[in-house]
């Protein structure tokens, strides 16, 4: 059995950002020459919205070589659950706020043998994170942007988009005050929501300005991906999207002011969009986050977790515990509701 890095993956119900990231991470380990897949629990599931011929495992119970790297995210961590117990193990972390997503005693996290590494995707996060656990190694994974997928498109449209999936509520307030304003009557008002990546990217190729409704962020990277679109940029950093309000044509909101937001997206919605304030944030952002930073990152990363000590055995797919009466009773204990809006 060859050395192999792999991604347990919970089949996602809709598109989202995570595990796009995840195989990318795949993806770029592959062209490093390092054997990496995804693990699902599900045989011959695909990631339906974006193109992709990626390795798939599938299953509940994989056995893993003394070599293997197995990669959890963080919000399927259970109190008292080794996924696998002797194995080298990485939790993935694209967002610090769900760290304890589903932890009450923060004592003895994750009390996994042998103790994992932590990889991270934004310096706020490596920030909040080598305070939470300082006795876990921590190495920063940046976030690949597609620039040849996101990049300005061939015509301009007098266009504010936004994704309404985390602040649903909010997204509502806001379309309501941009279609009551006089200033949005030739204005495209354009909620990205259930569209594929390719979908995405062409909109965000066109959009004159998108808002950004992140909430509790570890990254952000609808923002990055639409700065690399050529969009000029008004919202709320939401925590880790802090680095990418740094960008020029960036205009950060304080968080929960949609009028402040629906005003700052119709001064700028008419901007050329040959402006060179547009150029200037596609280069920025792409010149920081792209796949040669990213691999280099996650290579260097492979090798300090290959370190550590570790034996061959078997895992156990983090998702297939809540199954489990084990599972089923750390839920019960932990009735939070994700960090998002959700209708009353």
């Amino acid at each position: 059995m060859s050395s192999r890095v792999i991604y347990a993956v919970k089949e996602p119900e809709a598109p989202g950002g995570g595990v796009r990231v995840i195989a990318h991470h795949v993806e770029l380990l592959l062209e490093a020459g390092i054997d990496a897949a995804i693990w699902c629990r599900t045989p011959d599931y695909r990631i339906p919205w974006f193109a992709n011929s990626l390795p798939m495992l599938s299953g509940d119970h994989l056995e893993l070589s003394a070599d293997d790297v197995l990669v959890v995210p963080e919000l399927y961590l259970l109190p008292g659950v080794d996924p696998a117990p002797g194995a080298r193990k990485v939790i993935f972390n694209q967002n610090h706020f769900l760290t304890f997503w589903s932890w009450r005693d923060t004592e003895n996290y994750p009390g996994w043998d042998p103790a994992p590494h932590v990889w991270a995707v934004s310096r706020e996060s490596m920030d909040v994170l080598a305070r939470v656990h300082p006795y876990l190694p921590l190495s920063h994974i940046p976030n690949p942007v597609d620039g040849e997928l996101f990049r300005p498109g061939d015509r301009a449209v007098l266009r504010i988009a936004w994704m309404p999936r985390r602040r649903p509520l909010e997204s509502t307030i806001i379309e309501r005050i941009l279609r009551n304003d006089p200033r949005a009557q030739d204005v495209d008002l354009l909620p990205l929501s259930g569209l594929t990546e390719e979908q995405v990217a062409e909109a965000l190729g066109e959009t004159s300005v998108f808002i950004a409704l992140g909430i509790s962020e570890g990254f952000g990277l609808p923002v990055a991906e639409a700065l690399s679109a050529g969009c000029l940029v008004v919202g709320y950093p939401a925590g880790g999207g802090v680095e990418l309000f740094e960008a020029p044509g960036t205009w950060e909101i304080p968080d929960a002011r949609p009028h402040l937001l629906a005003d700052r997206a119709l001064a700028l919605v008419d901007v050329s969009a040959h402006d060179p304030l547009r150029l200037a944030a596609r280069d920025w952002v792409t010149s920081r986050y792209n796949a040669k930073l990213t691999q280099e990152a996650l290579v260097a990363a492979v090798a300090a977790a290959r370190r550590q000590p570790g034996r061959a055995g078997a895992a156990t797919h983090p998702v297939a515990w809540p199954d489990s009466p084990h599972g089923q009773s750390a839920e019960r204990s932990h009735p939070w509701t994700p960090p998002a809006q959700a209708a009353p």
